[in-house]
């Protein structure tokens, strides 16, 4: 039986439920990210016996399961929009800014389909907005595809972020700081293709960056689209 699916135990003495469980994970997790949540830690917060705790949760991973799907809600637009690349690209933007409100997402992020009801919801709109432009294996591995991208952007993003964070150097100050080292070893003369891209690349903003990427993820998926025959 899943989480979802569990009765919840009597809330005496202290009122106690699972939304309000969730709800001081989250806030942990925003502050100190995945390794600030326990089941100690979450009931500290809520003034809350810790043992009280596993008559809702079993396991820290069944708490993680239902942060994940707390915060999913955010993923959802308000409607659904009629044409599959807004509706794929409103869920992908929608999931980078949640991600980016709540940084301990993208370490959960990829692996086993969420269960809960928002997760289904954000499963259900992603294969929604492509249902009858192919059949269903073509369909699967679009989102698959789409899917990877995001995640992956999004985790790219972050570490940058915890990285800065962790070395009190933006992206500009950690490029200069190595600079020296950079342009010695491009004038060596092996690494024609990378001064290259040094020299002559443009900068571009997280946002812009990961746009770009997913119109060409939507191109290439576009390729694949083909009605199935009726």
């Amino acid at each position: 039986m899943t989480v979802w699916d569990r009765p919840e135990p009597p809330t005496r003495p202290v009122p106690l439920d699972r939304e309000r469980i969730v709800a001081a994970a989250v806030a942990l997790a925003d502050e100190g990210g995945l390794e600030a949540v326990s089941l100690r830690k979450v009931a500290a917060r809520l003034n809350a016996g810790p043992m009280r705790l596993y008559g809702y949760i079993s396991t820290k991973e069944e708490l993680f399961d239902l942060m994940v799907d707390e915060v999913q809600a955010e993923i959802l637009p308000e409607g659904q929009p009629a044409d599959w690349r807004e509706a794929l690209g409103t869920l992908a933007h929608r999931t980078r800014r949640t991600a980016l409100r709540h940084e301990w997402l993208a370490d959960l992020l990829g692996g086993r389909p969420s269960l809960g009801p928002n997760g289904l919801a954000v499963t259900e709109a992603t294969l929604a907005a492509l249902d009858g432009l192919a059949d269903v294996d073509t369909v699967m591995r679009a989102v698959e595809t789409v899917s990877a991208y995001v995640t992956g952007a999004i985790r790219r993003e972050i570490a940058a972020l915890r990285a800065e964070r962790a070395t009190g150097l933006s992206d500009r100050e950690w490029q200069r700081a190595h600079g020296p080292h950079v342009t010695r070893m491009l004038a060596t003369g092996r690494f024609p293709a990378l001064a290259k891209a040094v020299h002559d690349g443009t900068d571009v903003d997280a946002e812009t960056t990961f746009t770009t990427g997913l119109e060409w993820v939507l191109d290439a998926v576009s390729t694949r689209l083909v009605r199935p025959p009726v």
